[in-house]
């Protein structure tokens, strides 16, 4: 059965880097943030250092919102467009290695958007457990998050279903974090439309995917209570 399971995820990685083309070289966007690696500052006395791995969520937070991440000692690690496995694959460059306290795990959105191919719930799970457990083993502790709501993807309309997903795919990491004493975050609840629709509320965002300042807003003191939990006796 394991062996099954490895057959497949190399299989949907390799075809993964087949459909993304010229961009094969480096499907994972390795380079992205090589240099800003390599010249990223010690983080001041008394603030250890806590990245925020993501995809354009996280991107456009420190775009938004860079004193957030200035004034709390906060490093953003997020590539626009990437789905969970491609968070996996950089994970060692731009989170391990950087030798940093507190990791906060935001992924998934992408996945269900279906931007590397059809989504795959256990395999986006598997995906964010497999950072969760590359943070523990290199002594590095983690924030665990919801997917945000989403009700559609406008550049993906053919997906209908895209709210029962995230929900689906929020319990399991809710339930996974829980077993495992993990902080978790929830952004869902405080952001959603309370309706059957799902959606991402529009007080907090333009495009119903991503959020605007005031969503990032709501976002800031529930992760920063968060990573106070994971840095408890750090």
């Amino acid at each position: 059965m394991k062996h099954k399971r490895f057959c497949l995820w190399m299989a949907a990685v390799l075809g993964m880097l087949c459909a993304s083309g010229a961009n094969a070289q480096d499907w994972a966007g390795l380079q992205r943030f090589a240099a800003a690696n390599n010249t990223l500052a010690a983080p001041a006395e008394g603030q250890p250092r806590v990245v925020l791995m993501g995809d354009s969520i996280t991107e456009e937070w420190l775009r938004l919102r860079p004193d957030f991440f200035a004034d709390n000692g906060y490093v953003g690690r997020g590539i626009s467009g990437q789905v969970s496995a491609q968070m996996l694959v950089r994970f060692r460059q731009d989170v391990i290695d950087l030798h940093p306290a507190a990791v906060v795990i935001n992924a998934g959105t992408n996945d269900v958007a279906e931007n590397q191919g059809p989504y795959d719930e256990d395999f986006a799970f598997g995906n964010i457990v497999s950072m969760v457990e590359l943070a523990k083993a290199n002594g590095i502790a983690v924030v665990m998050t919801t997917v945000l709501p989403a009700a559609r993807f406008s550049w993906r309309p053919s997906i209908t279903d895209a709210a029962d997903k995230i929900a689906a795919l929020n319990e399991r990491l809710r339930t996974y974090a829980a077993e495992k004493g993990i902080p978790f975050v929830d952004y869902y609840s405080p952001m959603v439309v309370g309706d059957a629709t799902r959606a991402l509320n529009p007080a907090y965002s333009k495009d119903g995917v991503h959020p605007v300042p005031a969503g990032y807003a709501v976002m800031e003191p529930l992760v920063k209570q968060a990573i106070g939990e994971a840095l408890c006796g750090y």
